[in-house]
């Protein structure tokens, strides 16, 4: 199609100056057709940056280059008018400098290249809660990975109309093709050093260079989805979150939704597509990594899954860890730095089996085949990052009113980190402002595992509401954001709408216990079932909690353990207990190192409920 039919006068002229200061080789307007998708999904394997799967019907493998595997933080920016409006936590860099500079990088540098045009929608079409955006791009892997992730198309154009608000996206890999060079089979990508993934949040602007990785990319994932759509949300009183969305159903046929924000490694999207392990309940997904949500007429928050796939972390998804992950990447799927087993399948750690016969890794290096499932590490067949992007509609478990526009009424908010000690199995914020403290000190132990620096072993990495990387404004603001959306809710009567807000820990660890497979006081996986049927009978207002001084926390016998291995209810008293003195060095820890960080933009009603969580540990 001919990008000047489009009848957006805003968006046909920010085209034309892309295209002027870019210098394409052609320009083509996406369909969103799947003739479009096989086409360019043929020009991948011909060019030979993607092989087909011989065992996995209309899949395809990519390899990116060693450079070019995972978001690269410290080349992101939250370019605001003000540093202080970035925040602390975010990298900022002026927004006029900026410009500049990356003006000059992209400055013909879709030579021996097509500009692809992408209109697309986060959430699904026509709803209210939904946002739409226009993705530059010169990357095919980038339109085939958008197709999948998002509402990309020409259906869009019928809600932009001819004014519609959109988010404008522009992205180059950063690696222009002159005088008939080709890539060679090699991946498309510019050096680190000018690698640059921009936000200008009062612009509503998204400006990446460098780089043709997923988060790095993908604009309408973290890019959009998060890190402008978290200003939008204030601005506009709603919530943009790095948060799953489940269905939960008890054996009577009762439903209750449930967001929950995990930082990375915590097994959020394990959670997202749950089987229960006790009899009679059922978990269905909504989505796995990002809800929009925003008050319903009758004052509950309603949900929406602003995404149309997986974009899923391949190694350690296993039929173990997560069974309807592994069925809804069987076809139809681009996977990126897995291993290639010798019958054109995909292999990865933690697979859950051994590869049969040779493999060629990541890297297209050929690699002798290996007895275990897994490699040792630095010596990956996988890399650590590789990646599945997968239909959400061909999740087994998938809800049906995933796709309401409406949004789903969410009873329950989780967080939740990796803690080896202090941080209970559950506990529940006695109010909102108690919930929003709650999310505000979310973080994970460092092991030696996840650092090569031994002084950091133990001390916590502090990750607020699972959204770090992701906040496009001052992280103090945000949290003053969630702390207006209780005020909100209290001034229009409806208070008791709001979601009840849980903390979850299933990492809790007893290195000395030989009976505990790896350590760990708690089995985790489809077992989390037995903590959210607690979850949904607090939601209810079921008496079977105490009060402790971290909030309400589970009755002896309130956690169904039918079924459970004995190891397990013999730990369960010790994980669902108060430990002072861990919870007393905890408040140390957020007074002295982390707090202070925010400045004046800490909202007072957070200091209050550390001041109160001190006092309550202290009688």
């Amino acid at each position: 199609m001919d990008y000047k039919t489009i009848k957006h006068a805003k968006i046909l002229a920010w085209i034309e100056e892309c295209v002027k200061m870019c210098e394409p080789d052609s320009v083509y307007l996406c369909d969103g057709s799947t003739k479009e998708y096989d086409t360019l999904m043929k020009k991948c394997v011909d060019a030979g940056l993607a092989t087909p799967l011989k065992k996995k019907e209309n899949s395809f493998l990519f390899r990116s280059l060693p450079s070019d595997v995972a978001r690269v933080e410290a080349r992101t920016f939250i370019s605001a008018k003000t540093e202080e409006a970035a925040g602390p936590t975010n990298h900022w860099i002026d927004p006029v400098e900026l410009k500049a500079t990356m003006k000059g990088l992209y400055k013909g540098c879709m030579h021996g290249r097509t500009m692809y045009i992408i209109p697309f929608c986060m959430g699904p079409l026509g709803s209210p809660i939904a946002k739409y955006g226009i993705e530059l791009t010169d990357s095919e892997y980038v339109v085939l990975n958008m197709d999948i992730m998002t509402r990309a198309g020409e259906k869009v154009w019928q809600y932009l109309g001819t004014d519609g608000e959109f988010v404008p996206c522009l992205h180059s890999v950063g690696k222009p093709l002159n005088n008939g060079e080709k890539d060679n089979g090699i991946w498309p990508c510019a050096d680190v050093e000018h690698k640059y993934i921009t936000q200008f949040p009062e612009e509503r602007l998204i400006w990446s260079y460098g780089s043709g990785y997923g988060g790095n990319a993908l604009l309408g994932k973290k890019c959009f989805a998060l890190r402008i759509a978290s200003v939008i949300a204030r601005d506009e009183g709603w919530l943009a979150e790095h948060m799953l969305i489940l269905k939960l159903t008890n054996p009577k046929g009762e439903v209750k939704y449930v967001t929950g924000a995990f930082p990375s490694a915590c097994g959020k999207t394990n959670l997202a597509m749950l089987i229960p392990t006790i009899p009679g309940w059922k978990v269905e997904t909504i989505g796995d990594d990002i809800a929009w949500m925003k008050f319903g007429d009758d004052g509950r928050l309603y949900a929406i899954n602003p995404e149309a796939g997986f974009f899923g972390v391949a190694p350690g998804t296993s039929a173990e860890s997560n069974k309807n992950a592994l069925i809804s990447a069987e076809k139809n799927t681009i996977y990126t730095n897995c291993a290639l087993t010798e019958d054109g399948d995909v292999w990865w750690e933690g697979i859950g089996y051994p590869a049969k016969g040779n493999l060629v890794d990541w890297k297209g290096q050929p690699r002798p085949a290996f007895p275990k499932d897994k490699a040792p590490k630095g010596e990956e067949m996988a890399h650590p990052n590789a990646r599945f992007t997968a239909p959400a509609k061909q999740c087994p478990c998938i809800a049906p009113e995933w796709e309401d526009p409406k949004g789903v009424p969410i009873s329950a908010i989780l967080f939740g980190g990796r803690r080896p000690s202090t941080v209970p199995l559950v506990h529940q914020a006695r109010n909102w402002n108690h919930g929003v403290f709650l999310g505000s000190i979310v973080g994970s132990e460092i092991t030696a595992a996840s650092t090569i620096n031994a002084a950091e072993v133990g001390k916590i990495r502090r990750d607020p509401f699972a959204i770090l990387p992701f906040c496009g404004y001052n992280m103090g603001d945000y949290f003053a954001h969630w702390v207006s959306i209780g005020k909100t809710a209290e001034k229009n009567g409806k208070a008791d709408k709001l979601p009840k807000i849980f903390y979850v820990n299933w990492f809790r660890k007893d290195e000395n216990n030989a009976d505990l497979p790896g350590g760990f006081m708690w089995p985790g996986y489809g077992d989390n079932s037995r903590v959210l049927a607690w979850i949904f009978d607090r939601c209810d207002g079921v008496d079977n909690c105490v009060d402790t001084p971290i909030g309400f926390m589970p009755k002896e016998g309130a956690i169904n353990t039918d079924g459970l291995a004995d190891y397990y209810k013999k730990t369960l008293p010790e994980i669902t207990k108060v430990d002072k003195e861990g919870w007393l060095k905890e408040v140390k820890d957020i007074r002295e190192n982390h707090y202070p960080k925010f400045g004046k933009h800490l909202p007072k009603e957070l200091s209050d409920c550390l001041d109160d969580l001190e006092a309550r540990l202290s009688k």
